[in-house]
């Protein structure tokens, strides 16, 4: 009977479409520390996804690979409000990188993350426990996920203190694990529908993603690039270096 009942408070649950999706000074407000430029290209890359008729989100999760896997790198806002309702540590995939993630792919068998939007599916018990499908919606980034077996699960090496004693979070296979400790408050959030989003400055990923330069966000994105190399945040974005003035921001126009 609980369960019907929250079923049917989840169904009436306001829920964002491209055209109520809240603003990413918002989303900073209630998030204080998180990266802008994170925010603000997940918010681009929903409202190219709602452009093309994807059904409207309550929730979203943003990942953030450019800092070290000892910080809390994963944020779960409710979008009506909004509200942050988890901010965890996250691990990222083991040829990625050792505390800080450098490389991305979407291949099976390369055992690194992949970049971009994923639409939470639904929960199975695997060989990691509790687990969550995830279908990428970035084509040529993540879109191998089911066929990768990309989950949010719980995993024991995502903890302070394996980070004390290796000077890193333990690494996946890809996956974006979570603490155990966690594992199912971030899935049961995130199940049946809702958005995870993982950035990090790689230029392939900006100035390739269909999700990035959608004519709905174009614009957005170019001033979101151009807000970065201005702030605090370009540092973050020093590898956009390596690409040349007119891809670095006219390939988004």
């Amino acid at each position: 009977m609980v369960f019907f009942m929250l079923a049917a408070v989840s169904a009436l649950a306001p829920r964002a479409g491209a055209s109520d999706l809240p603003s990413w000074r918002s989303l900073v407000r209630v998030a204080p520390g998180i990266n802008p430029v994170a925010i603000r290209l997940a918010l681009d890359a929903l409202q190219c996804a709602a452009a093309h008729e994807m059904e409207p989100v309550q929730r979203l999760a943003v990942i953030d690979y450019s800092r070290p896997s000892t910080q809390r790198r994963l944020w779960i806002f409710d979008l009506h409000g909004p509200r942050l309702l988890l901010n965890e540590l996250v691990a990222h995939g083991r040829n990625s990188g050792g505390d800080l993630a450098t490389r991305f792919s979407n291949r099976d068998g390369s055992l690194e993350s992949s970049l971009g939007l994923y639409r939470a599916l639904g929960t199975y018990q695997g060989d990691n426990g509790y687990s969550l499908r995830l279908q990428g919606l970035d084509t040529g980034f993540n879109d191998h996920a089911l066929a990768r077996a990309v989950v949010i699960h719980g995993a024991s090496y995502v903890s302070r203190r394996f980070a004390q004693r290796e000077g890193r979070m333990g690494r996946s296979w890809g996956c974006p694990a979570v603490s155990t400790r966690v594992a199912g408050r971030v899935i049961d959030s995130l199940k049946n529908g809702q958005m995870v989003f993982s950035y990090f400055p790689d230029p392939r990923w900006l100035s390739g993603s269909h999700l990035l330069n959608c004519p709905a966000v174009r614009a957005s994105v170019a001033r979101t690039i151009r807000f970065a190399q201005r702030s605090r945040a370009a540092p973050m974005l020093s590898r956009l270096g390596s690409l040349p003035d007119d891809q670095r921001v006219s390939s988004f126009r």
